[in-house]
């Protein structure tokens, strides 16, 4: 009889180390090396967050993302229109807090697809070629897994090279349609692997934003002091001023 991957020796030992050594598993499942990325969670607090980051994108950043050239006004309606109840909202934070990259994993709300979900992405033009696209997408498809998603939606305009190039590395078929392109990535079912890392991914990106959380309140505290201390000593030097 065949022992569940639990209970085989060296099982933990291996999902810790994955961690601790900051090795992704992409879709693809081919694994590759590189520091780990906190992706954290966003809930409906983050909003001021997220429109920051959406307006803050250039003309032709909103128009790859959204798929037309967005206002700031409709970007409004988009971030005020989320729904954290029944999509998963992720992003990556700076160490001050600012949302850098952020993804959109929308489950559809047609009972017939059911098992569907559509992803977008999101990432500031300072942060770009440091691969946080792909970890957001790889992200996302390990959550979509543990939801029961079988079928995972890509929809792109076709001059959007790097998300295309994104989701045929993961193995998504691409289907082309003049200016625009749907890719289709099958998704395994979940395993205890996937449920597990979405846990602890889910934990360590939360423990990150604290402590990131904690440093910007004292740099802001420190801030504080500082004014105060230049001000007694600008109110001394008038004092002693002859």
């Amino acid at each position: 009889m065949t022992k569940p991957p639990n209970s085989r020796p060296g099982f933990w030992c291996q999902f810790w180390r994955r961690w601790v050594a900051g090795v992704d598993t992409p879709a693809s499942g081919q694994q590759r090396s590189g520091g780990w990325i906190p992706i954290r969670s966003l809930s409906p607090r983050h909003k001021p967050r997220i429109l920051k980051h959406l307006l803050s994108l250039e003309p032709q950043d909103r128009y790859l993302r959204f798929g037309y050239p967005a206002t700031d006004e409709q970007i409004e309606r988009y971030v005020l229109g989320l729904n954290f109840d029944r999509d998963e909202i992720f992003g990556v934070f700076n160490r001050r807090l600012a949302l850098v990259a952020m993804a959109h994993l929308a489950f559809s709300v047609d009972p017939q697809w059911a098992t569907c979900a559509e992803f977008g992405v999101s990432v500031a033009s300072h942060q770009r070629g440091k691969g946080l696209g792909g970890r957001l997408f790889n992200h996302a498809v390990m959550h979509a897994r543990n939801q029961g998603v079988s079928m995972l939606f890509i929809h792109a305009l076709s001059e959007n090279v790097a998300m295309l190039k994104i989701a045929r590395h993961a193995g998504a078929k691409v289907q082309r349609d003049g200016s625009e392109s749907e890719a289709y990535l099958t998704l395994p079912e979940a395993t205890l692997d996937s449920q597990l890392s979405g846990l602890m991914q889910e934990q360590m990106a939360e423990f990150d934003y604290q402590l990131k959380n904690q440093a910007h309140q004292f740099r802001e505290w420190l801030a504080t002091v500082q004014e105060i201390r230049q001000g007694v000593r600008d109110a001394r030097h008038t004092v002693h001023k002859p």
